[in-house]
């Protein structure tokens, strides 16, 4: 039975990985939520029997440590992942431009989106959580795309911008760093598209269910040969 590891699946693209891995009995599932006191009726509604849904605030390297722990306790001694689903992040003060940033909302930003799939990776290697062949997904952006972003008039969330950028750059490090350790890994970072999320916002035009059916069969078509690479969820290589 293959073992899935969610992050941020109370809501949106996190939610609907959820609702489609659940699909399947054969699918053992560790649905990371930032707080088990918040309304997680969609995500108890989707769940399967082999569905664990645990605690996990990305922003919090503690939170992180702890969740850690409540992995292995759920998988047991030899239990390991096969896929991790960095899903969870946040865009926030999207209205801020390179020359009105906010230390602290850039801060936030980089904290979910950027350290918390770092420490996630590293807590759960040095756990001895993850399967020799691993797949890594980071969830990216379009606006973390240099050359794409350049062709855009106005310019968009600054904040959120620079973060994708950063966990592009994280992605490609960490491609190269976990193959002593995991001779099959495959560490890519993807763009789900413009969806219909409260994250996406107004405009959006790509269903949740579209957007995850695509980055499923991405991700279970993965090669050793493309780690390192940023996909659009369609299986097209976005240039940096």
């Amino acid at each position: 039975m293959p073992v899935y590891c969610i992050t941020g699946t109370n809501r949106g693209l996190g939610l609907e990985f959820v609702r489609q891995l659940a699909q399947s009995p054969d699918n053992t599932i560790v649905a990371a939520t930032r707080s088990l006191s918040s309304d997680l009726g969609d995500l108890h509604a989707v769940a399967s029997p082999s569905t664990h849904i645990l605690e996990c605030d990305t922003s919090s390297v503690a939170s992180i440590h702890a969740f850690v722990k409540e992995v292995r306790r759920t998988l047991g001694y030899q239990g390991k992942i096969d896929f991790l689903l960095n899903s969870a992040g946040v865009n926030l003060a999207s209205s801020q431009s390179s020359l009105s940033l906010g230390p602290d909302d850039l801060q936030q930003n980089m904290a979910v989106n950027v350290i918390g799939p770092a420490k996630t990776v590293e807590l759960l290697l040095d756990a001895a959580l993850l399967a020799p062949d691993i797949r890594i997904l980071n969830m990216t952006s379009g606006l973390g795309s240099l050359q794409l972003s350049s062709g855009m008039r106005p310019r968009k969330c600054a904040p959120y911008s620079i973060s994708k950028a950063a966990l592009n750059m994280l992605t490609v490090h960490q491609s190269e760093d976990l193959r002593p350790h995991l001779p099959g890994s495959v560490v890519i970072c993807m763009d789900p598209g413009w969806v219909k999320t409260r994250l996406g916002g107004e405009g959006a035009v790509l269903e949740a269910s579209q957007s995850i059916g695509d980055m499923l069969a991405v991700l279970h078509g993965l090669k050793t040969e493309d780690t390192g690479a940023l996909y659009h969820h369609t299986g097209e290589k976005i240039p940096w």
